[in-house]
Parts: C-alpha cells; sequence; structure tokens
C-alpha cells in the first residue's frame, strides 16, 4: 500500500526517533509498504518519519543511481543491487574525506542542494529479520544510509546547509509547510499554523 509522505514541518520529522522490537505490530507490511511508498515516489531511501511514525527504521534501495554513467563500474555494481532495510540502527563512526554531492528528499519536495558528508561509515543495525548487523559502507551508498539515518535522528538535509542556502530556499519551504507543494506522489502536508 502507498502511504502518504509527511511533508517538511511536520513535527514527526524532528523526532530523535523510538527503537523497536521485532514484535513491532504489522513489522514485514510496514516495511513492504515503505519500499512501495518509496519507489512510487522514484525515491532511493525512506525513513519511518517520512510516513508519519517516530521509529527507527528506514529502507534503502540505490538502484536508480546505477544508471549514472559517469561512475566507476565497480560502483555501478554496487548501487545495482544495494537493497536494505536498517532497524535500530546506530552510527559508530563517519571517517574520510566529506564530500559534496546534491541531495533532495521526499519530505522536501522540489528542493534539493550540496551536502557534505563523509565518505565512508561503519553502522550497527538489524535487517528485517531482526538479525544484527555491523557493515563499512562507502561512497554513495554511505551517503544514502547518512540521509535516511538523519531522518530517524530528528535532522533534514537542509540543517546541513549553509545560512545563506537556508535563506534562498526559505519560500520553498514555507510554500511545502501551506501545502502548495505539487509532487507527483501522495503527500501529507502541516498547515502552518498562525501567521
Amino acid at each position: 500500500m502507498i502511504l502518504p509522505i509527511v511533508g517538511y514541518g511536520d513535527p514527526v520529522l524532528r523526532k530523535v526517533c523510538d527503537e523497536i522490537t521485532a514484535d513491532y505490530p504489522n513489522l514485514k507490511q510496514l516495511i513492504a509498504d515503505m519500499f512501495e511508498t518509496m519507489y512510487n515516489a522514484y525515491g532511493v531511501g525512506l525513513a519511518a518519519p517520512q510516513v508519519g511514525l517516530a521509529i527507527r527504521l528506514f529502507v534503502i534501495d540505490t538502484k536508480p543511481f546505477s544508471e549514472d554513467e559517469d561512475l566507476p563500474k565497480d560502483e555501478q555494481k554496487q548501487l545495482e543491487s544495494f537493497r536494505q532495510v536498517f532497524i535500530n540502527a546506530k552510527m559508530l563512526k563517519e571517517e574520510g574525506e566529506e564530500w559534496g554531492f546534491n541531495e533532495g528528499c521526499l519530505s522536501i519536495p522540489d528542493v534539493r542542494e550540496d551536502v557534505y558528508r563523509h565518505e565512508k561509515i561503519t553502522i550497527e543495525y538489524f535487517d528485517e529479520n531482526f538479525n544484527k548487523k555491523t557493515e563499512v559502507f562507502d561512497g554513495l551508498v554511505a551517503r544514502v544510509i547518512q540521509h535516511e539515518y538523519d531522518h530517524i535522528e530528528g535532522i533534514l538535509f537542509t540543517d546541513l546547509i549553509s545560512t545563506l542556502k537556508k535563506q534562498l530556499i526559505k519560500k520553498k519551504l514555507s510554500n511545502i509547510m501551506e501545502g502548495k507543494a505539487r509532487p507527483d506522489y501522495k503527500m501529507k502536508f502541516h498547515a502552518k499554523k498562525g501567521r
């Protein structure tokens, strides 16, 4: 089932999310719905707060990035097959050079900005079967994980850009909060209270 994606301004996007247990109600269905919602919106990642749930869960499928012919073949291959569920993720280490990449977010439609992130991460998480894993990722996979991990920490990519750039996108963010954005996927807007 395709779920509505929560728009910028909704308080759930600012919450540090709670851990869940293996008996979380309808977890398998929720994961399936999150993947379906993400694919419907042409995303590469989706975190539970983006569908209104303040829990430590996000899904990723980087296959769309694998079509970028400017990337090395080995990275294209890694991106093509990377599809993963992250439950109760905990970032253990971020290292290496910070590098810029033009990011967007399904909760913040029509806004894209260069964001600098570490090139390599070590993360601990549970997969969809609640198997505990500790893994190291780099490149675009690491970047997508960092973006989604930020969501479960109540951080948005717009928090990571310069004050000047924040000023330049202020009107767009205001329009999203007021429900004036018109993406081609289902969204739930947090109507701006009192002017």
